[in-house]
């Protein structure tokens, strides 16, 4: 996004609205008794909420052409924007808690996700790389229908097109299948990197409602000393039956 310094009147409405606070003021340079807003074009996420806001009466705000691959930024962090390569808006697949109807894990294997960053962190995708790089070296096949896969220079090792690396989204979500002799592993990987990465990610186990408290899944992150927060994802079905 940016800002016509020429319409813009120095309102300062449109500086709450930025996830990332990539919006700033300063003094006018024809004018130093007045204000203008800039955005700082490398922290823009390109989620586009201080245009939609449309609290700018002169209406300075205005988005730029997006090339590649600046245009990335705009596909993870808008949420509007459909990502061309799955058709699905957003940055990940229809959702992993939703596995009781889709079925996409069967028993004998758990979901995982890792989420690098968040609204009002956002993270570079340097950091997403560190992260599937070394989910890689465990074994880890990433989901073929994320968006994340199709910026992978190397989908079997993790690595990025190295022109991806320096770009910053509102965040962006690797997932994953895991057998159970995988688990332990994997989240050890995980451990490790939660002191090399510059954002914050948070990690998704998608496991069986049967089994409940009580499942292998839970006992053993747990005993690895991740703090548990068993969310759940209220689901109609829409009149369709549970997955079998």
């Amino acid at each position: 996004m940016r800002i016509d310094a020429e319409k813009c009147i120095g309102c300062e409405r449109c500086t709450y609205y930025c996830p990332v606070e990539a919006i700033h003021v300063a003094e006018r340079e024809d004018n130093p008794k007045k204000k203008r807003s800039w955005i700082d074009e490398d922290e823009c996420v390109e989620c586009g909420v201080c245009f939609r806001a449309n609290v700018c009466k002169p209406q300075a705000i205005y988005q730029q052409e997006l090339k590649w691959p600046r245009v990335i930024r705009k596909s993870f962090s808008d949420p509007m924007v459909e990502f061309k390569e799955t058709g699905v808006p957003g940055r990940g697949t229809e959702e992993m808690k939703t596995n009781e109807i889709t079925g996409r894990f069967k028993k004998g294997s758990w979901g995982m996700a890792v989420e690098v960053g968040r609204p009002a962190v956002g993270a570079r995708l340097k950091d997403l790389e560190l992260i599937a790089m070394a989910l890689a070296e465990r074994g880890v096949k990433f989901e073929p229908r994320n968006p994340v896969t199709f910026l992978f220079e190397d989908v079997k090792s993790g690595k990025l097109k190295p022109e991806l690396r320096n770009e910053k989204v509102l965040s962006a979500i690797i997932e994953f299948e895991v057998k159970p002799e995988q688990l332990k592993p994997v989240l050890q990987v995980i451990k490790e990197m939660s002191d090399k990465v510059e954002s914050v990610f948070s990690v998704d186990l998608i496991s069986h409602p049967e089994e409940e408290e009580k499942g292998p899944a839970l006992k053993i992150v747990k005993e690895m000393g991740f703090p548990v927060y068993p969310n759940g994802k209220v689901n109609l079905g829409l009149g369709r039956v549970l997955n079998k």
